[in-house]
């Protein structure tokens, strides 16, 4: 997990709908929507991270959050049933809280990762309809050339420009990123 997901907040408004598991489930959720507003701020007034104060306030509350969590939850012990969805939740957020809150910490991790479900629609939808690939070459070069076509549109290079210089034999590159 990179960043907090649509997919944990669908999961979260998921496990507020289950008895015991509304109040964490649903204080999780505001918090992490607080911190994405308060980086979204952050960055419209030309910061590159957050007061260090008001993170620490969000590990904090991230923190009592999960304890609040635990409670109707009791953690899983050799013989117990298996834990609930809500309780398999609420571990992967606290085994990985770094990990969701890295788009607080790092204003160059996104929010959620619509980008990256939307680079790899375009391959599922070529499996969807074909059923695959015949060779294995041949999904490589596919997968290759949606990656350098996405790669072009997220630097704002012009796809059809970009596609010409490979074909020209001198392929657009991006910049080396920096240390």
């Amino acid at each position: 997990m990179r960043a907090a997901t649509p997919t944990t907040c669908a999961e979260l408004a998921g496990a507020a709908a289950l008895p015991g598991q509304r109040a964490w489930a649903t204080g999780m959720a505001a918090l992490l929507i607080e911190a994405k507003w308060a980086v979204q701020r952050a960055v419209a007034a030309g910061a590159d991270q957050l007061d260090p104060r008001r993170l620490d306030h969000y590990r904090a509350r991230y923190q009592a959050i999960i304890a609040e969590g635990w409670r109707p939850n009791p953690a899983a012990r050799a013989g117990r049933p298996r834990r609930s969805k809500a309780a398999n939740l609420l571990a992967r957020l606290d085994n990985h809280r770094d990990e969701v809150l890295r788009f607080a910490t790092d204003f160059r991790v996104p929010f959620d990762n619509n980008q990256a479900e939307r680079d790899i629609r375009m391959a599922k939808l070529q499996q969807k309809i074909s059923g695959g690939w015949r060779t294995l070459p041949g999904a490589q070069r596919f997968c290759r050339l949606r990656s350098y076509v996405a790669t072009a549109r997220k630097q704002q290079v012009g796809v059809l420009p970009a596609l010409r210089r490979v074909f020209e034999g001198d392929p657009w590159l991006p910049a080396a990123a920096g240390p």
